[in-house]
């Protein structure tokens, strides 16, 4: 039986060379191992969706890989999620994030892997998907009382869109009463600062760290 670095090797290559097949077939091979599945995530299938993102932002890389191995990503963590629903069922509720990627962007790489490593945090996360309307994000909030809204840009254009959360919430009269979270190819600390942002959360492992800093949980 391979060792738990060959395996996490293995699933970083799934994702590097768009391989839903070997994604699933490492994530199998990892809890018949015993490999921490937090541990495959991010050292495997994270680790090459990064390497993915790089090589596409230095245009070695084209959107049609970016979402070959989004696709990979997503059926190795397929696999994976019954036993992480299992363990977040020993563990305790540590609050409830929204996020969504901003109106008028349509990528949402970054949104799921920070989506799903929140879910392992042990958050309730609740995911609206790319193109989320900054109304829908502000109804939410006062719907379900969420500790947390994140919203992430990929794009210059829509990252100004980020302000109007800011903006709407203050209307709503609700943004004192939850913490807000930005993030995304072009977003910066400075952004998140200048626009009044609590967090920004600058990789996935990033930003888990800093929403429990926020809430003081974990």
């Amino acid at each position: 039986m391979a060792g738990k670095e060959e395996i996490i090797a293995k699933a970083k290559n799934s994702i590097t060379e768009f391989d839903e097949e070997l994604a699933a077939e490492v994530a199998e091979e990892a809890l018949a191992a015993g490999v921490d599945p937090v541990e495959l995530i991010e050292k495997g299938f994270t680790a090459g969706m990064e390497e993915v993102g790089e090589q596409f932002g230095q245009g070695v890389l084209f959107l049609p890989h970016v979402l070959a191995a989004a696709e990979a990503m997503k059926a190795g963590i397929e696999v994976i999620t019954p036993e992480m629903e299992k363990r977040k069922s020993q563990t305790k509720n540590l609050g409830t994030v929204i996020i969504g990627t901003i109106e008028g962007d349509i990528h949402s790489i970054g949104k799921d892997i920070v989506a799903s490593m929140l879910n392992i945090a042990g958050f309730k996360v609740v995911d609206l998907g790319r193109d989320v309307a900054i109304k829908t994000f502000v109804e939410k909030v006062k719907e379900l009382k969420p500790q947390v809204v994140a919203s992430s840009a990929l794009m210059t254009t829509t990252m100004v869109n980020q302000i109007q959360i800011e903006e709407q919430l203050k209307e709503a009269g609700v943004r004192d009463q939850v913490k807000t979270m930005v993030g995304g190819a072009p977003v910066t600390q400075d952004w998140a600062d200048k626009i009044g942002a609590d967090i920004y959360g600058e990789s996935a492992n990033d930003a888990v760290a800093k929403v429990k800093a926020a809430l003081k949980v974990g």
